[in-house]
């Protein structure tokens, strides 16, 4: 008879990731960041699965799209899709979590997409130059927290805002990160 452990380490889920980058003054590693928000993106399932968009669903793989940008650009997309007219470091667009109709094709869930504003990243790094705080650093902050929307979390309020915070502290952890 299998045990319960060895049915969940036999369950391997496919996590496709796909990035592009549009800004010419940071040319990230993106391996990297796959390889990085991969892990992310395997420890909040692992923690906190129970919790996100994902419950209950039956699934074989999960996609997502990061989009390196500009903040002129983030401000293009916050002024359409959200009528507020200033730029972000980060915009989520949560495919998965904020469509109550949404689905599973082929076995595999859509999550969205995590748009990042790389000057803005490289302005909160310098920011929190006190705070020993780099450009990766910062960066992989934000994709933590893109994940988060991504996987149906929000932060209205205070306490799951500081639930929000605290399990992004856990996953940068898990890639090493564990000062943020």
């Amino acid at each position: 008879m299998l045990k319960l452990e060895n049915l969940k380490a036999k369950k391997m889920t496919e996590i496709n990731i796909f990035t592009e980058n549009t800004f010419n003054n940071w040319q990230v590693d993106e391996k990297e960041v796959i390889d990085k928000t991969r892990k992310m993106l395997e420890f909040y399932i692992n923690d906190i699965g129970n919790k996100s968009c994902l419950y209950g669903k039956i699934y074989s793989s999960i996609t997502l799209d990061i989009v390196f940008c500009d903040s002129v650009y983030t401000q293009e997309l916050n002024k359409d899709y959200r009528n507020k007219d200033y730029p972000a470091d980060i915009i989520t667009f949560a495919i998965f979590a904020d469509d109550e109709n949404s689905f599973i094709f082929d076995g595999d869930i859509n999550l969205g997409e995590i748009v990042i504003a790389l000057d803005k990243v490289i302005e909160g790094a310098n920011r929190d130059i006190s705070e020993s705080k780099n450009k990766e650093q910062e960066l992989f902050f934000l994709i933590s927290h893109g994940l988060m929307h991504l996987l149906g979390f929000d932060h209205q309020e205070e306490e799951e805002y500081n639930f929000v915070i605290a399990e992004q502290k856990k996953a940068l952890g898990s890639i090493g990160y564990d000062k943020i």
